[in-house]
């Protein structure tokens, strides 16, 4: 029978690495499970600029390694491997691995939300060389470049007018002949000049990856069939996020579209469960953000475990760590 683990963190981006540091200070000797995608999204972006520290920008996976190694130097153990059950009904928590099972009392959900792509072998040599699903990001590396931004629902029409602040033009591209979006995001994109739309069009293919650089976009309008090249410097992939809870289906209270509820802090409907980052937030979406309730989520499980007879080791106050 495997040990019964104080915390147990799924996931290893901004906030499961930071949830990982706050308990391992603590001493409550957190385990890790990295997941398929160890490190999150950053791992897929060249230069961050906007997380606090770095005056000069870091590689995302350059920052990721370096919240990995601060978590081990505090105790944090860092598994490979991907979950494949977790029973949050059990006392303790049972959660299943391809390498085997473990059992503990508290567990931190930080296994984000993965962006949709429109699954093009172009798009994924590209991204972060000019393909990006996230404006807010890296629109600020597009200072009078034309760009496109793909989609047509709210998000879309969010970060077309966001990417007008720095384009010189934005080309919305949509499949349909109308948007899904909400009224007034659509009145804002069709009054900003800076704004065009391709409409009933799909995007065939990214260009350059022999060049390493987006260069340019070859479309099809779906009605015509007709093909055409447009010159872009950048191609944001705007057409949802879809939260990593398949694990958990059914066994904890999630919104309309799949992302955990949290309440009073990261609590989760289940007492003992908490979540932080993508997760259980679809508005802001940053790593600072993440970290910041990776964090929160440390500390409530820090308190959730003063409370029950079973915790082992004694704990350092989180809060008082800075």
């Amino acid at each position: 029978m495997s040990e019964v683990r104080n915390v147990i963190v799924i996931g290893s981006g901004p906030a499961g690495l930071t949830a990982a540091i706050y308990s391992a200070r603590a001493n409550l000797k957190p385990l890790v499970i990295e997941g398929l995608e160890a490190g999150g999204q950053l791992m897929l972006t060249t230069l961050v600029e906007n997380f606090p520290g770095f005056r000069e920008g870091i590689d995302g996976p350059d920052l990721m390694g370096a919240m990995r190694e601060q978590a081990q130097r505090f105790g944090a153990e860092i598994v490979r491997g991907n979950v494949t059950s977790v029973d949050l009904a059990s006392q303790p928590i049972v959660i299943k691995t391809s390498e085997g099972e473990f059992r503990t009392r508290t567990l931190i959900i930080a296994t984000g939300a993965s962006a949709r792509l429109l699954g093009l072998p172009s798009e994924r040599t590209l991204m972060g060389h000019g393909v990006s699903t996230c404006a807010t990001c890296d629109g600020y590396f597009f200072r009078g470049k034309p760009i496109a931004v793909i989609g047509g629902g709210d998000s879309a029409m969010e970060e077309a007018n966001f990417l007008t602040r720095f384009a010189s033009h934005v080309t919305v591209v949509h499949r349909r002949d109308t948007l899904r979006a909400s009224k007034i995001m659509q009145d804002k994109a069709f009054a900003n000049p800076k704004i065009s739309f391709e409409w009933n069009t799909e995007v065939e293919e990214i260009k350059d990856t022999g060049k390493g650089e987006v260069t340019g976009m070859v479309l099809t309008n779906s009605l015509t069939g007709e093909r055409k090249e447009i010159a872009v410097d950048g191609v944001f992939v705007a057409i949802g996020h879809t939260p990593n809870t398949s694990l958990f289906r059914n066994q904890i209270e999630t919104d309309a579209n799949g992302y955990i509820v949290t309440h009073a802090g990261s609590r989760t409907s289940v007492p003992g469960v908490f979540a932080c980052g993508d997760v259980q937030d679809h508005v802001y979406r940053q790593a600072i953000t993440a970290a910041g309730s990776g964090c929160m989520a440390a500390i409530d499980a820090e308190k959730y475990l003063e409370g029950t007879p079973q915790h082992l080791g004694e704990s350092t106050h989180i809060a008082t760590l800075g």
